[in-house]
């Protein structure tokens, strides 16, 4: 027959089991719990709003804090996200460096059941109300890619081993959907720019011109083709009576979205100032000056602009610190040498003016630096003189053929080689 003291024994082991019992059913309830609520949704804020709820009512803290980051050779430990979540009316507590560098570090549980005087946290500096820390980390492949850190036990004891077992289990139960979440989110992000890149591509493709103009006695070709969905380069033509036309070519400083944004700028503000006034150099003062107010210091668009008037086969010129056109006159290629100052660097720069007399088949080409300066995988550039070969060969054709013939050598010459820069050509032919 067991004695008194073995019976007291056994039932005491027996209430053990019993509350070890029901506390793993309570637990595994709460994970059942967490994993149907967040399972469900793929907004992130939500996802982790409802593990810092669930994550405070299961261990009794007063605070909850989930930080997500990504490890990066430039930044160790760049924090991403960092969300809060509070049972008592309490300020957000902020991490301090040495925790995060500890998790980094260790990347296991840790418990600070007295901040202040643990040793490994010498000379950090906590908030005067936490109490305890319990901090575990957020794992998916291996990946640190977070932590969910609680603070102040409502009970004095502090955090207990049971507690720290059981936020471990809910940081890797929502390691993988937590970062599902940011990747959709990041995902709807990166859809919502490339949306926006192609509405900006539309936009520039309708700044350009879409057909050549009608000249008498001239054919008139032009191209654009940007490095990225959206560049900085651009050609126009403007009509300016009597069958006078305004031609340009421009390349804005940069590529991409800005460079696209001050393109549209530059062709508004010459487009606003030609029709005004016959002189091609005061069009370009006056444009100059006008940007020089408009555009972010050290930004700059180089600008050759003139104005052909077909009845006297003369084309009045200015070169804004852009390429150097190319004349072809009886089988010989010159460069017009007329240069200036780019637009945008010096609201005081002035220009000068030159005429050029087209001869019957005479042919001006046009270009932007994304031409010449074009580079093959060996890094060896297109050059004038390959320019210059294209000229000689195909000045007897249309000018589209020549602004096509040009447009193919420079994509052959770049092969599987990205783009580095906007690729503009423009071309003007006497033909009668």
């Amino acid at each position: 027959m067991p004695t008194p003291d073995a019976e007291t024994a056994r039932l005491h082991a027996l209430e053990n089991e019993n509350q070890s019992l029901r506390r793993s059913v309570e637990e595994l309830s709460l994970l059942n719990e967490l994993a149907r609520e967040i399972g469900a949704s793929l907004d992130a804020e939500d996802v982790v709003g409802k593990i810092i709820r669930r994550a405070l009512k299961s261990v009794q803290g007063e605070q909850g804090v989930i930080t997500l980051v990504e490890e990066s050779a430039d930044d160790p430990m760049k924090t991403l996200v960092r969300t809060v979540g509070s049972s008592v009316n309490q300020g957000p507590y902020h991490i301090d460096d040495s925790l995060l560098g500890w998790m980094q570090h260790h990347r296991m549980p840790l418990v600070l059941n007295d901040p202040v005087h643990d040793e490994r946290f010498r000379g950090a500096r906590w908030d005067a109300t936490i109490r305890s820390i319990l901090c575990v980390p957020m794992m998916n492949r291996s990946q640190l890619i977070g932590m969910l850190t609680v603070y102040n036990k409502k009970s004095n004891a502090g955090f207990t081993d049971d507690d720290q077992r059981l936020l471990a289990i809910i940081a890797a139960q929502s390691a993988q959907i937590v970062e599902n979440a940011r990747l959709y989110e990041e995902e709807k992000d990166l859809l919502h720019m490339r949306e926006e890149v192609r509405l900006a591509y539309e936009i520039q493709t309708s700044l350009l011109p879409k057909a050549p103009p009608d000249v008498p006695g001239y054919d008139v070709a032009g191209a654009s083709i940007p490095a990225e969905t959206v560049g900085g380069d651009y050609f126009d033509y403007i009509a300016l009576g009597d069958d006078r036309l305004g031609l340009c070519v421009g390349d804005v400083s940069g590529k991409g979205l800005p460079a696209s944004l001050l393109m549209a700028n530059v062709q508004a503000t010459l487009r606003g100032q030609a029709p005004w006034t016959d002189s091609v150099k005061t069009c370009l003062e006056r444009a100059n000056q006008l940007l020089c107010q408009s555009i972010r210091r050290g930004t700059f668009v180089t600008l050759f602009y003139g104005i052909l008037d077909p009845h006297r086969h003369q084309f009045r010129y200015a070169n804004a610190g852009h390429n150097r056109p190319l004349v072809h006159t009886a089988g010989t290629v010159t460069p017009l040498d007329l240069g200036g100052l780019a637009l945008g660097l010096l609201p005081t720069a002035t220009y000068q003016d030159d005429t050029l007399t087209f001869g019957s088949g005479d042919v001006l080409l046009i270009y932007s630096d994304g031409v010449t300066e074009a580079m093959n995988p060996a890094r060896k550039q297109f050059g004038e003189d390959r320019l210059t070969s294209l000229l000689l060969q195909y000045a007897a054709h249309p000018a589209q053929a020549l602004v096509d013939r040009v447009v193919e050598a420079v994509q052959h010459h770049t092969a599987e080689a990205p783009p580095s820069d906007d690729i503009t050509v423009l071309a003007v032919k006497r033909t009668a």
